[in-house]
């Protein structure tokens, strides 16, 4: 059954207006319109006949002495009580208690009387504005000063859009927690940057000249809220030593770290997935039992020492690859990018046996097999894309770890990247520096993060059928 823009927006309306966050979003994006609808609802309460209907009905229920008769019946019930339970309750505590009771008796009595006169019903805002959804006119008078607030609705209405933006605002307040942690330590850090830079024969005027220079002297939630807005501006300032632009250095740093981990996923992936699948196909098998065991080395290996040994035989001995990163030089990179993904193809690889191996074992399968499917049809068809699930979760965690733990194999192989650019910072400590590196980490570790998530939806069919399910209401 067709539904009407109309019954989409209510209903959105309805479902967001339940939770508190939606709420106030919904209100704080539509600002202007439900200011204008709010002085229209002002005025339709002054001819608003429930509050005089509810008067009348209170003074009918005075009249007919209901609220004698609830004490009287109230009171009785709480005697009884604290007979049976052998409670002391003294006569002050019993009348104040019924006197309670009474009034949300006698409450609940004027509201259904009221209401049942006549379909009177109480007109609140949230009432008001709801019917005027439903009317074509309003929509269209509205659309200028609700534009945002009809936007938001029809996003959150479709399930895939709004499970997006859930976990990017998720991902907002995951970054702003980051910023604010990796601030609060250096704040708190034994280490002063004056000192550091300056060094001892540093004078207290030089000393505080360079704080003041740097903010250093504000108060912490002056410096901390200066840090937040640098990052939501893209403008971290100068770092304190070299007065070198961290925007800029961060632009040029970060995205070779980046190319680097990108390649190094790239290449567990193509590795790890057929080995975890042919492992989980043949377990027990000579080839199952050698490439766990490789595995199993691989993640035992330490960056640094695979790094030193690579430079040692395939550098100095053989010659045939450079010892160290160069820019352009795509030969330069195949070093860092075995090394830093040594250890993620051997989890993945593990993972995706394990899981593989335990779905094959679930009943749906051995269902699929029963059926007449194929162990090929069974395999790509039903087991594979479950047994992703987990696999995806370790890479995009993993993922995040090679962003932040590269600077040892950046070190190793003499690459300018942002690891070894935080490692250098950290011990003056370069507070807009360390800041800028660490948070745009956090940032691209959301989005890797989203990206699984959005990946999870499509694997994942008990995601989907919820989504369906949502749509379907």
């Amino acid at each position: 059954m067709k539904v009407s823009v109309f019954a989409i927006l209510k209903r959105t309306f309805e479902e967001a207006h339940g939770k508190s966050m939606y709420r106030f979003l919904l209100y704080m994006t539509g600002v202007p319109l439900h200011l204008l609808v709010y002085l229209f609802y002002l005025l339709k309460r002054k001819d608003d006949t429930y509050e005089a209907t509810m008067a009348d009905v209170e003074q009918e229920l005075a009249h007919e002495g209901r609220k004698a008769i609830y004490f009287e019946a109230f009171e009785e019930q709480l005697l009884r009580k604290a007979a049976f339970f052998q409670e002391k309750l003294s006569n002050e505590e019993i009348h104040r208690q019924a006197e309670k009771l009474v009034d949300e008796r006698f409450k609940e009595e004027v509201m259904l009387r009221t209401e049942g006169r006549h379909g009177v019903r109480k007109v609140t805002y949230y009432t008001y504005f709801l019917s005027l959804l439903e009317r074509p006119m309003f929509l269209i008078a509205s659309l200028v000063p609700g534009v945002f607030m009809y936007v938001l609705l029809l996003l959150i209405s479709n399930p895939f859009l709004k499970y997006i933006m859930e976990r990017l605002v998720q991902s907002v307040f995951v970054i702003i927690g980051v910023g604010i942690l990796v601030f609060s330590i250096l704040y708190i850090s034994p280490f002063d940057p004056a000192s550091n830079i300056l060094g001892e024969s540093a004078t207290q005027e030089q000393i505080a000249a360079f704080n003041q220079i740097h903010g250093l002297d504000l108060p912490y939630l002056q410096q901390l809220w200066n840090a937040l807005k640098g990052i939501a501006t893209f403008d971290l300032g100068s770092s304190f030593a070299g007065s070198e632009d961290v925007a800029s250095s961060i632009a040029n740093k970060f995205p070779i770290t980046f190319t680097i981990a990108m390649f190094s996923v790239l290449m567990a992936i193509v590795i790890a997935i057929p080995v975890g699948i042919f492992s989980a196909t043949r377990p027990n098998s000579f080839l199952d039992t050698t490439f766990m065991f490789i595995a199993l080395i691989g993640l035992s290996i330490p960056n640094f020492w695979q790094g030193l040994i690579f430079i040692l035989n395939f550098s100095i001995k053989l010659n045939w690859l450079p010892a160290t990163y160069s820019p352009g030089n795509a030969l330069s990179m195949i070093m860092p990018v075995i090394v830093l993904g040594t250890g993620l193809t051997a989890s993945i690889a593990r993972m995706m046996r394990s899981s593989l191996l335990e779905i094959i074992h679930e009943d749906y399968i051995i269902t699929a097999r029963a059926k007449g499917l194929t162990k090929s049809q069974m395999l790509w068809k039903h087991a594979v894309g479950n047994a992703m699930i987990p696999v995806i979760t370790v890479i995009g965690l993993m993922f995040g770890g090679m962003l932040g733990g590269a600077a040892v194999t950046e070190k190793v192989f003499n690459i300018k990247g942002i690891g070894s650019y935080i490692v250098d910072k950290q011990f003056i400590p370069d507070i807009p520096a360390i800041m800028g590196g660490v948070v745009y980490i956090a940032i691209t570790i959301s989005l890797v993060n989203l990206l699984i998530d959005i990946l999870y939806a499509f694997l994942d069919p008990r995601i989907r059928s919820k989504m369906k399910q949502s749509q379907s209401r």
